[in-house]
């Protein structure tokens, strides 16, 4: 066998917060990390996509942060910076676990082996028994075809390209998406008077509440697609947004005035249907992210719908692999229950 080979139980790939999680009940089952379990993870530092977030995304802005099993988070200084707070906490739960992350580590291929899955990576190759996926999506933003994109001669970036409003003062902004993402970025640009315009495909649906009963049938929404071997779909489409006290004072200033999508890009703005335009010197595409799976190609894994079929965690098409944080499972609190249920599905095949 060839030195550069390692053997080990299960590889978990992606230390978010559904890759610790997995870490955590993979320890407590009695696996070992290293030859147990490893976790690779492509980051330079803990914290997941949270590292890579805006300064003015603060903890009271973010849509939820669920505590990983068996260290709560606890109280946290609402104003603080979620860039901050939430990857140091992942920082200190990784010391808690013994250190089982290896990064960086970028993982280029998954694909079969015999009996066993090969995840090949930058720091060797590992023969796995089972491999637990927990990639997110923040490394594969999504960017929608629209006419006169390539004529725009202003700035296009997205989401995951935003780092905040202070260099777009005295700029127009056309902020593209009905999401959390696009209500957070027009919060944050209006913290420092830049003018935006608001592009969603469909009318925003905003909700009082978004309780227990209407959680789970956002949830049953994408478990259908799932189910069905389609792509998971966009969680707001299933959620809608949430009127918090300062989305509601938003929509009272007019930062939330909803306008449709456009019908191209111009060099110098948007032209709306009927050929009326807006002057526009950035667009800011706040159009969601799609599951960062590229590695896992050597497994045909798609359905003919262009999702995957999972049961569970469990792929179908490939029993071995589980997906963790994608569809149902893809929030912060569904992450660390699929990894639970993932891992007993893998102690269970032993």
């Amino acid at each position: 066998m060839s030195p550069a080979l390692a053997t080990v139980d299960v590889v978990v790939i992606g230390a978010g917060q559904g890759g610790l999680s997995a870490a955590f009940f993979l320890d407590h089952a009695g696996l070992a990390p290293g030859r147990g379990y490893v976790v690779l993870d492509s980051d330079d530092e803990p914290g997941g996509a949270w590292r890579h977030r805006w300064p003015g995304l603060v903890m009271e802005r973010v849509n939820g942060v669920h505590d990983l099993p068996g260290y709560p988070l606890g109280a946290v200084d609402p104003r603080a910076p979620a860039r901050e707070v939430v990857p140091a906490y992942f920082a200190e739960y990784e010391l808690r676990l013994g250190g089982p992350v290896r990064r960086p580590v970028a993982v280029h291929e998954v694909r079969p082996a015999g009996a066993r899955l090969l995840v090949d990576s930058s720091a060797g190759a590992f023969a796995a028994r089972a491999v637990v996926n927990a990639t997110g999506t923040w490394t594969k933003p999504f960017w929608p075809s629209y006419p006169g994109r390539d004529v725009f001669r202003g700035r296009q970036l997205h989401t995951a390209d935003y780092a905040g409003p202070a260099e777009f003062v005295g700029r127009h902004v056309v902020v593209v998406g009905g999401g959390i993402s696009a209500v957070q970025h027009l919060a944050d640009l209006a913290d420092l008077g830049v003018a935006t315009t608001w592009v969603t495909r469909s009318e925003p649906v905003f909700r009082d509440d978004f309780d227990v009963e209407a959680r789970r049938a956002a949830v049953e929404v994408v478990a259908r697609r799932v189910a069905h071997g389609e792509p998971p779909g966009s969680v707001v489409s299933a959620t809608g947004l949430v009127l918090t006290p300062e989305v509601a004072a938003l929509r009272e200033r007019g930062v939330l005035k909803r306008h449709p999508a456009f019908a191209r890009l111009r060099p110098d703005g948007v032209q709306w249907a009927d050929g009326s335009t807006q002057a526009a010197d950035v667009v800011l595409w706040a159009t969601g992210f799609r599951p960062a799976l590229d590695h896992l190609r050597p497994l045909h894994l798609r359905e003919p719908g262009g999702g995957i079929l999972v049961e569970g965690t469990r792929v179908v098409r490939e029993p071995r692999l589980h997906l963790v944080g994608y569809g149902p499972s893809a929030s912060t609190v569904g992450a660390s229950r699929a990894a639970r249920e993932a891992v007993r599905e893998v102690l269970a095949g032993r």
